[in-house]
């Protein structure tokens, strides 16, 4: 005799997600599989993501609209080159104050030098934020700027002048004529601009015979260039014989000079007919 069971059943329809499975990195290494890495989450619809916002006091940040829409003038920022001529930086109420002309007006509110400034049409800026009180000073920040840079590329010229370059010259122990005469006027170019010449004579070889040529080469050579280099060191001991010139700037600079007027003599001045 057979039993039956009998009973009622509901089907619910699968309408939610199921559950995920959930495998270890373990199981994964027992089949073989890559370990698995969360990808990262995309942002739900309707929704963006946003940038953090930093900013910092007195530059960058500045002031946002209102919501209202109100467009007023956002904080002006500062790099840190200009950082002098943040006035939002001095925390004291009362400043020291110089005028444009270096006269000293004393310790004024930090209001009454911004009225000043504005009056005036100056820039306010600081000298010594440091000092109890502030230091400012009124002036023109942008010519101020030109002056500094135009006294900087000055100083770079002069150094630049002042600079010597090291300029080769490699010969033979038994060069000819002509090549011998382009070197000479190399150096002396080479000189009268203002570097250091040096002269080398490499001995290869057996040429290490003939070193008293190459020494008499380098001699002569120093001596066709007379007064307008002055030895600074010579080296004859090993294979690269070589002598280091600089320049006369004495005689450099003579010969650089215009020609003097010859005055008229009296007697030049005399009619022949006298």
């Amino acid at each position: 005799m057979a039993v039956g069971l009998t009973g009622t059943f509901t089907f619910k329809p699968l309408t939610a997600r199921p559950k995920p499975l959930y495998i270890s990195s373990l199981h994964l290494k027992l089949f073989g599989l890559p370990p698995y890495r969360n990808p990262t989450p995309k942002p739900l619809a309707g929704t963006s993501r946003a940038a953090p916002i930093s900013a910092r006091y007195g530059g960058g940040g500045g002031y946002p609209r209102s919501n209202s829409g109100d467009s007023r003038r956002s904080r002006p920022t500062f790099s840190d080159e200009d950082s002098a001529l943040d006035i939002s930086s001095v925390r004291s109420e009362k400043v020291r104050l110089i005028d444009e002309k270096q006269n000293m007006v004393g310790v004024v509110s930090k209001s009454e030098a911004i009225r000043m400034s504005e009056d005036a049409e100056l820039d306010l800026v600081i000298l010594s934020p440091d000092a109890d009180p502030p230091v400012l000073k009124l002036m023109d920040y942008s010519k101020y700027k030109y002056e500094l840079q135009k006294k900087k590329r000055e100083q770079q010229k002069k150094s630049a002048a002042l600079r010597m370059d090291l300029k080769e010259l490699k010969m033979g122990y038994k060069i000819d004529v002509h090549d011998y005469t382009v070197r000479l006027k190399a150096a002396q170019r080479f000189l009268k601009d203002g570097d250091k010449v040096k002269v080398i004579v490499n001995l290869k070889g057996r040429e290490n015979d003939f070193r008293n040529n190459a020494i008499e080469l380098l001699r002569r050579f120093q001596t066709d260039i007379g007064e307008l280099g002055i030895e600074e060191s010579k080296s004859f001991k090993d294979r690269n014989l070589n002598i280091v010139m600089i320049p006369n700037k004495a005689v450099i600079q003579k010969a650089q000079e215009p020609p003097k007027k010859k005055e008229r003599s009296q007697e030049a001045e005399v009619s022949a007919g006298v």
